[in-house]
């Protein structure tokens, strides 16, 4: 009877195992979201953005998805359509997107969830998978050339993603725009573009005496 038990155990764990090889391929030829990574689709095209210490995989420019991912921006750029999700622009292409490098002088209202604050020449910029930006203001941000002095730029230390708790009823446009302030500022204050902690401690007390509190 021992015999015949585990028998039918191993039997079983291999159907099990069978099961979740066809239920996984399955997925990924019909590109389940549960297979897909945080920057886009699971396909062979994606690479490896270690660019100044920025270590994120994203889709490759030129692969082409059947659909945009969730939560994506629309944004027009003369003329043209463009869509941005998670630090990856798409264009329409036929029915279908295609990941394309962004055009210089776009702007966004926020900066991808994953990014490099660079410090070069005494201007403060932002690296994601291959595409710097600049703060603009009220606008957001603008994706810009490659400013000279990027290859030797000087990397602001990281800090984990900030929880900001507007005090004052602040709308989410005014949040943005007092974080790109208070980023900026933090950055010039002696020590912090060296220390985490004090950059941290910078930006935390920008934001609250502009009414925020950050955890």
């Amino acid at each position: 009877m021992t015999r015949i038990t585990h028998s039918l155990a191993a039997a079983c764990a291999a159907l099990a195992l069978l099961g979740s090889a066809v239920h996984a391929q399955a997925r990924q030829e019909r590109n389940d979201p549960r297979d897909r990574p945080s920057a886009g689709y699971r396909t062979p095209h994606v690479h490896f953005d270690a660019l100044h210490r920025h270590n994120h995989y994203y889709p490759a420019p030129g692969y082409d998805v059947p659909s945009l991912p969730w939560g994506s921006i629309s944004i027009r750029f003369q003329n043209s359509p463009y869509f941005f999700h998670s630090g990856v622009w798409y264009r329409p292409s036929g029915a279908r997107f295609i990941v394309v490098l962004p055009p210089v002088g776009i702007f966004i209202p926020m900066l991808p969830p994953a990014y490099v604050t660079l410090w070069i020449g005494g201007v403060v910029y932002y690296y994601a998978n291959g595409v710097y930006y600049a703060p603009a203001g009220a606008d957001g941000y603008v994706v810009v050339a490659p400013p000279p002095g990027a290859d030797t730029a000087q990397v602001a230390p990281a800090l984990p993603e900030p929880v900001i708790y507007p005090r004052n009823g602040q709308s989410a446009e005014q949040t943005q725009a007092d974080r790109r302030e208070c980023d900026a500022w933090a950055l010039t204050q002696p020590g912090a573009r060296a220390d985490a902690s004090v950059l941290r401690r910078a930006f935390t007390a920008c934001m609250d005496g502009r009414g925020y509190t950050v955890r």
